[in-house]
């Protein structure tokens, strides 16, 4: 193939170009839901920020979404091997209020929602298995931070030792 230098293009012609092999489609998005969808973070919650500020205030150190463990999780606690997920009720199907399922294109949402859940099963087995014990925390369950850090500190407290 020779290259045009002036473009870093190949210089055969369009009609030549090679196609590929199956064409993917995406769906008309409106483009105020397109803004709102691009704003959605997925590490520095205010959920996340409040689980931090509970811990902290606690005494306890950690570490942000180590890559080196399955599921990359949300708070990691070292020394105790503990893995900490903050999940959004709506984004991880919550069975609380706010985990509604969308009523507009509803196979996607229903699609979406199995598979985090599939996922984040996975993610615990994984985690499990190493030797990690795992505390899932709603968005919901955030509402006291009194009953948040009892919960915490129980968790911590508890040995799981046979």
């Amino acid at each position: 193939v020779r290259f045009n230098a002036t473009l870093l293009r190949p210089a055969w012609p369009a009609e030549a170009m090679p196609r590929p092999s199956a064409k993917v489609r995406f769906a008309e998005v409106e483009p105020g839901r397109s803004a709102l969808m691009s704003r959605i973070r997925s590490s520095g919650t205010k959920p996340e920020i409040a689980v931090r500020r509970a811990l902290h205030a606690l005494g306890f150190r950690f570490r942000l979404h180590r890559r080196d463990l399955p599921g990359k999780p949300d708070i990691v606690l070292p020394k105790y091997r503990l893995a900490i997920f903050v999940h959004g009720c709506f984004w991880h199907a919550h069975t609380c209020p706010r985990g509604f399922k969308p009523k507009s294109n509803v196979e996607f949402w229903e699609d979406k929602f199995s598979k985090n859940r599939e996922r984040d099963v996975r993610t615990l087995r994984k985690l499990r298995s190493l030797g990690w014990r795992c505390l899932t925390v709603w968005e919901c369950q955030l509402t006291d931070t009194a009953k948040l850090e009892r919960r915490i500190r129980r968790f911590l407290e508890t040995d799981t030792t046979p």
